[in-house]
């Protein structure tokens, strides 16, 4: 997967990895809202599940147009906040091909949750009833870092805020949006 890398060397990449439960989709888009306009927010289980009703399984499509939509972002300008599982077996070769692709500065996170701790935060969330615990079981990988010496890994007891001002700081996306920059007929100045 060698590719010119992307035009502009002032995009953000912030990519937000761990397992099911363990707060990715939270942090993502509050960073991205927090942001403003100029962010595009990349979720793995949009591309995967809803736009390719894909399975995630060796050989899939979804890393390759995952790795194809991150890059058209960046290509046009925007930062980016990529998020989701994204088990290393599977998405290692297009995250590298991402962070080695990328002119702007890139971080890697992961979110490291413990079992018990991602099916208690499970309950609280409105997708709880779409599978169990038996599922997410099934789905979770212990530790599943990239083992790169600058990802950030943070502790299941960091908060979302907390989250968010630390890898906005790690990545140095600013975080200057208004609340208004997404309600659809209000006037920008």
């Amino acid at each position: 997967m060698l590719a010119e890398p992307t035009r502009s060397p002032n995009t953000i990449l912030v990519c937000i990895r761990g397992n099911s439960g363990s707060g990715k989709s939270s942090i993502a888009r509050e960073l991205r809202r927090r942001h403003g306009r100029g962010c595009a927010l990349i979720e793995q289980d949009y591309l995967r599940r809803i736009l390719l009703r894909e399975r995630d399984k060796p050989g899939g499509a979804a890393p390759a147009l995952i790795g194809q939509t991150v890059r058209f972002a960046l290509d046009h300008g925007y930062h980016v906040v990529l998020e989701g599982i994204m088990h290393s077996s599977r998405y290692r070769s297009m995250l590298t091909f991402l962070r080695d692709g990328h002119r702007g500065r890139s971080l890697f996170c992961y979110l490291d949750v413990s079992l018990a701790e991602t099916l208690r935060r499970h309950l609280t969330r409105p997708q709880a009833g779409e599978f169990t615990a038996e599922h997410m079981s099934g789905w979770y990988s212990a530790h599943d870092v990239l083992g790169w010496p600058d990802e950030l890994v943070l502790p299941e007891t960091t908060g979302l805020d907390e989250a968010v001002e630390v890898i906005a700081a790690a990545a140095g996306l600013p975080q200057t949006g208004r609340d208004d920059d997404l309600l659809p007929n209000v006037p920008l100045p």
